[in-house]
């Protein structure tokens, strides 16, 4: 398979070297300082592309892929409220776009045992919910993508919440659930659920060791989603 990486940081450099090992070719490998490379590829040699750029890149690199009939397996976060642009344009293009906030699988374990807790936690009194993360310096964006997401699971289904919102910031209302965002290196990425009441407190963590496992699930959907089509994510790809 030849692979288009959107995106040559230290993700983009770990997926490279995985995706080699497996058997794949890297077609491209494009960042910021080399974008005017794109107009020397081909793009009916490129069989998927594997975004993880900066919010403020990651539109116009789908975008790109998109009109050419490329696969697109993108992971970076900050940019999803144009997520509904990109989804009108893989319609148009009949094209194929995956997107998850995080793609490890244990994280997407996590989600699920997460929502379950929340279910569970809906029909007690008397418990805060906040949730915390703790990712390196490096990133821009807070709180994360996959704190996002924590979050929107625990909105669904813990009914007295309603929205969420970054400690320091005024919450929309009184029904918000606080995330507080550290950065801390060299941590790759640590996301603490809490629920506490004045007798004890519940609380399930997930810690990331290193980036390996983003990256490898990432080239896991890549090989996954040839011959797909339309607007997919892990529930797709896992079956939950």
């Amino acid at each position: 398979m030849d692979i288009l990486i959107l995106g040559y940081g230290k993700m983009g450099k770990i997926i490279s070297e995985i995706a080699e090992t497996r058997g794949h070719r890297i077609s491209g490998k494009i960042n910021i300082d080399n974008r005017d490379e794109l107009n020397s590829l081909d793009p009916s040699k490129i069989d998927v592309a594997i975004e993880f750029s900066q919010p403020e890149a990651a539109v116009e690199n789908i975008s790109w892929a998109m009109t050419r009939g490329i696969p697109v397996v993108s992971g970076t976060t900050g940019w999803l409220d144009r997520k509904s642009e990109i989804e009108i344009l893989t319609a148009k293009h009949n094209g194929s776009f995956f997107y998850a906030s995080n793609y490890s699988i244990g994280v997407n374990i996590f989600f699920k045992v997460n929502e379950f807790l929340a279910k569970l936690m809906n029909e007690i009194s008397g418990y805060q919910a906040s949730l915390e993360e703790i990712h390196h310096t490096e990133k821009k964006d807070a709180p994360s993508g996959t704190a996002i997401t924590l979050a929107e699971g625990i909105i669904r289904n813990v009914n007295n919440l309603n929205s969420w919102h970054l400690n320091g910031q005024s919450p929309e209302s009184e029904h918000s659930l606080p995330i507080t965002a550290k950065r801390i290196d060299p941590a790759p990425g640590t996301h603490i659920i809490r629920y506490s009441s004045e007798i004890d407190q519940i609380e399930i963590t997930h810690t990331a060791h290193s980036r390996q496992g983003f990256a490898l699930g990432a080239i896991l959907v890549a090989e996954w989603i040839l011959g797909k089509k339309g607007v997919l994510s892990m529930d797709d790809f896992l079956s939950f």
